[in-house]
């Protein structure tokens, strides 16, 4: 797997494909209730890896799928656009 350096914020709906993030946090507010819950129950908070596996949509701009722990999920792109994120530094590989 890949991981990608950088030194500014990102969403996840910006990690590039087959790069792992951590989620930093939830712009909870961003969100719908149901939205909100689902993330929740699907344990995306803090602190969370996250593998970028695959976008779609003309020019990336549909859903992202990722994976979180075993768990592959399809995501819309507004809401992986709520979710910041850190990478791993350069040389963590």
């Amino acid at each position: 797997m890949n991981a990608v350096a950088t030194s500014t914020p990102l969403t996840l709906a910006r990690v590039p494909r087959a790069h792992i993030a951590w989620v930093t946090d939830v712009e909870w507010h961003a969100l719908t209730p149901p939205e909100a819950r689902r993330l929740r129950e699907l344990g995306l908070d803090e602190g969370v890896e996250v593998e970028m596996l695959h976008r779609s949509g003309l020019l990336g701009g549909g859903p992202v799928a990722c994976r979180i722990g075993r768990m592959t999920v399809a995501l819309r792109r507004h809401v992986a656009a709520a979710i910041r994120v850190r990478t791993a530094p350069a040389d963590a590989g």
